[in-house]
């Protein structure tokens, strides 16, 4: 497949572009080889690398060096001609050139002058296909003149008129620079009235009698030769009207001051340039400098226009306050008319500047080298512009066309000179000149017929790295001439590519648009011309992109915090990256708060500089990525400052400030807070808050306060620290506008009133002199009001008042400004005393037993005399004689707030005798109790017994022992006791019920089974019923001899044998009730809980007194909770005890020779009963055997 040949001028991406253009510059090269392999084998006609500039000022100290150097195979030799005549450096001894090259020395430090070889100079470089000349370089060596001496006069003027002190340098090569300053080698200072113009002179607009010095020095700099040449000094002296005496008015005429009209404003005129038009003229790419300077006084202003367009805004620049306008890069689109208009306050006057931009030549296209093969066709162009437009000529190897050697291949139109069919004998050096009368152009271009076979210049095997995904391009520099053909071929024995996805460029590169993996491999650029074929191999790698998996985040934290921002970079494992973070596109600072580690930059301690965008930038050799992240800092606002008071009135006045920093969040509102420096010095008080975006405040003042006041910002942060207080501000005394608070009347005896209040502060004053008018009279009585003034106190006592009246109160506020409003009137009563009276008809109504209902009848209102808080009831519990011996009645009390007239009495003790009495209670205290009344508790049911143990056990009894009921509650009738058999598999047998008399603690149970262990429930009982009940668990003890003959049978191999045909009967059970428990059947853990059911409800088989089925009824409650206290222990409480029934099975109870249990207990505590005995283990086979025996 023939590969794609895309056209010339195919639109490129940016970055393809970059490297076109580079390959391009490698395709010039090859026109002008660079090439070391080319430059070995090719002929190439000379090519002007160096030379000295057009215009060539030189310093007469130092030798003159002027520059040709020139490039060419065979190497170039090198003539020069002087003002247009063959210069022959081998006749003058102080000239030599340089081996090689054609740079001239010319040495004039040791004899000769500068001045000897000013002239046009120009090189010819030449060898066997043709020549190429330099521009005409002029020597000219500098000059620095010194000022021509002459005498200044002394320069008097007066006050306010203008002045211009000439400079006039002398002439130099290259002009010089100047500027004034005076003998201390200090510039003078410069500003709109003073300043120096293009010319170097110094213009005042108007003098000041400051301007008065005798020192004023223009200075010359001539930077080619490092000289300062300086003018004779120049005197001012500047005189005000009031300076001039008689003596000087009658000794100096009019005419010898500078100026002779007197000191006045005026309006302004221009000093330069002169009239009201002028003309400029500047050529293209120069700097436009327009100046207006103008005197007046006042000091006048200048101002700039276009008149036909506007100023260009990136070019146009303002110089010397204004009065200097610069356009840089000016091109002919500036010309035009410009406008300086100068302007004070007594009128304007404006000066036009006609500006035309010319151009000297300049290059539209210049010529370019060419090399061609024989028979082929070329051109060479030459196109310029300029104002006037240049005049194009042509020269071959340095002689006009018109006179150099005919050539056959080679037609000349105009600016284009045409090539057809050339030969090798075609090959010369071809210059262009381009003139008009601001300058001209030469520029040499060669043509280089050639016949060589293809070279490629690309380095053997060279390595491409890309990454995936991007162009690549695959470098063939290529020479041949004619111009070889270029074919690209992929893997050793791959065909011509010819795909569309692949562009082949004009100078040899292939280009994979977008490359992927399977892009990677070997590809062979071959080069063929019709002498020859040329090839090279080159390789490519396709690489993973470096991606940024974990950007850095937006972040806001609080100056003084720690920020990350963290940065994870997934790369092409055959590529080490680099990690670099950047602040505001430049380097981190160096700070030892900035730490960076491998994915993660952090920053400590954070302040306000450290804001900014922080980018994470990862690069490979083939790649770079980057991702960036804003860090905004935040903090509370800085402190509000220039707090200002302002219409100040009595009761207003208004407080601005400004506002401090922000800090990057908001401010959304300001605190104001006030001190009162008279009262309450150093105690700032809230006085308002305002929104932040506000910048004032009215506030409202009280009276005969001296004001400071601060001010608070506050943002989603908090609040910034208080600005510095404000200014006082006293305001005016004022009668009080409020009277104290919370006043109240209560007598403390019961023949005084004490009337209290809350005073008023000294804010709330409103003046000096603060008193209070106290007054009062009875509520019911015709009596005027009783006042008094008091001092600035709290309370007041009315003394001899009856007993507890009420009473009408008031208190003003006064101070010696006036009084406060008329005060509201509140009621008071003057000292209570203590009851007179007890209730009566007291009756007491028993509940049941541990309650009661008490009922009386309420006193008469007038003697309680005070405000009746309630009823209080005195009771408590009668003793016998011995209890009444040991310790004091408990008496306890239950209160009744108002005037309840009954109430109930819970907690009493059942079958107890109570005594109570009732009293009624005021402010001042109790009331004399009313009589004793009696009355009995009911019987109520006991408590459980306090105690129950077993002792004595034995083959076939077991005696129990008790402690009776600590709380009988009644008249003990009986006890009741239950029990039961437990057998190995804690399966429950039939309960047996007894009545035991109540007189009774002990009780002896015989005919029980030996080895077995019974469970006993005790409980007593009075006429009230049953009470809760206690429950122990004992086991009797084992026969001696039956259990020798079980150790002895134990011993047997028979006996082993059977209970091993036992155990596997067993196991086989399990595994057949283990499958029906899989697909449904009886749940054996429901019949183990059903075992432990309720002993009450327990079914029995009746004929044989044998274990029952247990029944699946719902309403069947299990047993509560037993005890697994052993034997001999006492068990206190039935909720502590625990039974055998839920330790582990599997290992079997023996007997010490008293009947002491000494087996040893495991797994879990039994559950309480309401809850029943539960086992979630299967019986082990030896427990199965020994409920067989």
């Amino acid at each position: 497949m023939q590969l794609k040949i895309m056209p010339k001028k195919k639109c490129l991406s940016a970055g393809r572009m970059l490297l076109i253009l580079f390959l391009s510059q490698m395709i010039s090269a090859l026109e002008v080889p660079l090439d070391s392999k080319l430059l070995e084998d090719l002929v190439q006609p000379p090519t002007i690398t160096q030379q000295s500039p057009k215009d060539y000022i030189i310093d007469p100290r130092e030798n003159i060096v002027i520059q040709c150097e020139a490039k060419g195979k065979p190497p170039p030799s090198f003539s020069w001609t002087r003002n247009g005549t063959h210069f022959d450096i081998d006749k003058d001894p102080l000239v030599t050139m340089k081996p090689g090259s054609g740079t001239l020395t010319i040495n004039i430090m040791t004899e000769g002058k500068a001045e000897t070889y000013e002239g046009v100079y120009q090189c010819t470089a030449r060898n066997e296909r043709g020549a190429a000349i330099s521009n005409n370089i002029i020597i000219r060596p500098s000059r620095s003149p010194l000022w021509t001496k002459e005498k200044l006069e002394p320069i008097i003027l007066r006050n306010g008129h203008s002045l211009v002190l000439p400079c006039r340098p002398p002439i130099g090569l290259p002009p010089p620079i100047i500027f004034w300053m005076d003998n201390s080698f200090q510039r003078l200072p410069q500003s709109e009235r003073v300043s120096q113009g293009l010319n170097g002179d110094l213009y005042f607009s108007n003098v000041l009698p400051e301007d008065t010095r005798e020192d004023y020095i223009c200075y010359a700099r001539f930077n080619h030769t490092q000289t300062i040449q300086q003018k004779q000094p120049i005197s001012v002296k500047v005189f005000s009207v009031d300076e001039l005496n008689d003596t000087i008015a009658a000794n100096l005429s009019d005419t010898e001051f500078y100026g002779a009209k007197s000191y006045r404003e005026r309006p302004p005129t221009f000093l330069t340039p002169e009239g009201n038009a002028s003309n400029k003229e500047e050529l293209r790419g120069n700097v436009l400098s327009l100046e207006c300077i103008a005197e007046g006084l006042p000091t006048p202003v200048i101002y700039w226009i276009k008149e036909d367009g506007t100023l260009p805004i990136n070019r146009t620049f303002y110089r010397n306050f204004k009065k200097t306008l610069q356009i840089i890069q000016v091109s002919e689109a500036d010309s035009g008319n410009y406008q300086c208009i100068a302007k004070n306050a007594l009128g304007a006057i404006h000066h036009t500047i006609s500006v035309t931009v010319k151009a000297a030549p300049y290059w539209i296209m210049a010529p370019q080298n060419l090399v061609l093969s024989p028979g082929e066709d070329g051109t060479l162009i030459c196109r310029a512009n300029g104002k006037p437009k240049p005049r194009i000529s042509w020269l071959s190897n340095g002689v006009p066309v018109e006179i150099a050697p005919d050539d056959p291949s080679r037609k000349i139109d105009g600016d284009t000179i045409i090539f057809s069919n050339v030969q090798e004998r075609s090959s010369a050096v071809y210059q262009c000149n381009a003139s008009n009368e601001y300058g001209y152009l030469l520029a040499n271009a060669f043509v280089n017929v050639l016949a060589e076979p293809p070279r490629i210049l690309t380095s053997v095997n060279t390595l491409y790295q890309v990454i995936a995904n991007r162009p690549a391009l695959l470098d063939c520099a290529f020479f041949g001439s004619p111009l070889p053909t270029i074919e690209w071929f992929k893997g050793a024995k791959g065909s011509a590519l010819r795909e569309d996805i692949y562009v082949l460029h004009e100078n040899g590169t292939l280009e994979i648009p977008v490359a992927q993996k399977d892009s990677t491999g070997t590809y062979t650029c071959v080069a063929r011309n019709k002498l020859g074929m040329a090839k090279n191999e080159v390789r490519l790698e396709i690489k993973d992109p470096t991606r940024i998996i974990k950007h850095p985040e937006y972040a806001v934290v609080q100056r003084g915090n720690t920020v990350s921002f963290e940065c994870k970079v997934k790369h092409d494992e055959t590529l080490i990256p680099t990690v670099t973070w950047l602040k505001d596109s430049g380097e981190l600072p160096n700070d030892g708060r900035f730490h960076v580690n491998q994915d993660h930059l952090v920053i400590t301690d954070v302040n306000d500089d450290d804001g900014g965008t922080y980018t994470c930038v990862a690069n490979t050799t083939l790649d770079i990525v980057s991702a960036s992240a804003v860090l905004n800092v935040v903090d509370v606002p800085n402190a509000p400052f220039d707090l200002e008071l302002t219409d100040q009135l009595d009761k207003t006045v208004q407080l601005s400030w400004t506002p401090g920093d922000d800090n990057n969040s908001p401010i959304t509102k300001f605190i104001i807070e006030y001190e009162d420096a008279m009262h309450e010095a150093g105690l700032w008080h809230h006085q308002t808050e305002v929104s932040g975006t506000q910048t004032t405040a009215q506030l409202k003042l009280s009276p005969y306060v001296n004001y400071s006041f601060r001010v608070m910002a506050v943002n989603s942060l908090g609040r910034s620290l208080p600005s510095e207080p404000s200014e006082q501000y006293l305001t005016k005394a004022a009668e009080p506008d409020q009277n104290p608070s919370f006043v109240e009347g209560l007598g403390s005896e019961p023949d005084n009133l004490v009337i209290t209040w809350k005073p008023l502060n000294g804010f709330e004053s409103n003046g000096p002199g603060l008193q209070y008018k106290v007054s009062w009279r009875q509520k019911d009585g015709d009596d005027e009001w009783t006042s008094v003034v008091v001092a600035n106190v709290s309370k007041y006592i009315v003394s001899g008042t009856p007993t507890f009246v009420p009473y009408l109160i008031k208190v003003q506020a006064l101070n010696d400004a006036g009084f406060a409003p008329e005060p509201a009137v509140i009621m008071g009563h003057s000292g209570e005393d203590l009851p007179m009276v007890a209730p009566g008809n007291v009756q007491v109504n028993v509940v049941n037993s541990t309650l009661a209902e008490v009922h009386w009848d309420p006193v008469p209102l007038k003697s309680i005399r005070g405000h009746l808080q309630g009823y209080r009831i005195y009771y408590w519990k009668e003793q016998n004689t011995s209890q009444r011996n040991r310790r004091h009645i408990e008496k306890k009390i239950l209160t009744f707030q108002g005037s309840k007239t009954h109430g109930m009495l819970p907690g009493l003790e059942p079958f107890s005798h109570y005594t109570l009495n009732v009293r009624v209670v005021n402010g001042k205290g109790e009331g004399p109790a009313s009589p004793d009344r009696v009355f009995n508790t009911p019987e109520g049911v006991p408590s459980a017994p306090s105690s129950l143990k077993i002792v004595n056990p034995t083959l076939d009894s077991l005696t129990l022992e008790w402690d009776p009921p600590s709380h009988p509650n009644g008249i003990l009738t009986e006890y009741t006791l239950k029990y039961q058999p437990i057998n190995n598999t804690h399966e429950l047998g039939p309960l047996v019920d007894l009545k035991i008399p109540a007189n009774k603690t002990r009780w002896t149970l015989k005919n029980l089974n030996f080895s077995t262990r019974y469970k006993f429930y005790l409980h007593a009982q009075t006429s009230a019923g049953s009470g809760n009940q206690i429950t122990e668990e004992a086991v009797t003890t084992v026969d001696e001899a039956m259990a020798s003959r079980q150790v002895d049978i134990a011993t047997q191999g028979w006996f082993i044998g059977l209970m091993c045909a036992v155990a596997l009967l067993i196991l086989i059970l399990l595994i057949v009730c283990f499958i029906r428990r899989n697909k449904g059947g009886k749940y054996p853990v429901k019949e183990k809980e059903d075992a432990h059911a309720d002993p009450e409800i327990q079914p029995m088989k009746e004929d044989d007194g044998t274990f029952g089925e247990y029944s699946d009824a719902e309403d069947h409650k299990p047993l509560k909770k037993g005890s697994r206290t052993p034997s001999d222990r006492t068990v206190k409480k039935e909720d502590s005890d625990d039974s055998l029934v839920d330790y582990g099975e599997g290992v079997n109870g023996q007997f010490n020779e008293d009947g002491s249990f000494i087996g040893q207990y495991s797994g879990k505590k039994e559950k309480e009963p309401a809850e029943g005995n539960e086992s979630s283990e299967a019986p082990s086979p030896v427990n199965a055997m020994n409920s067989f025996v």
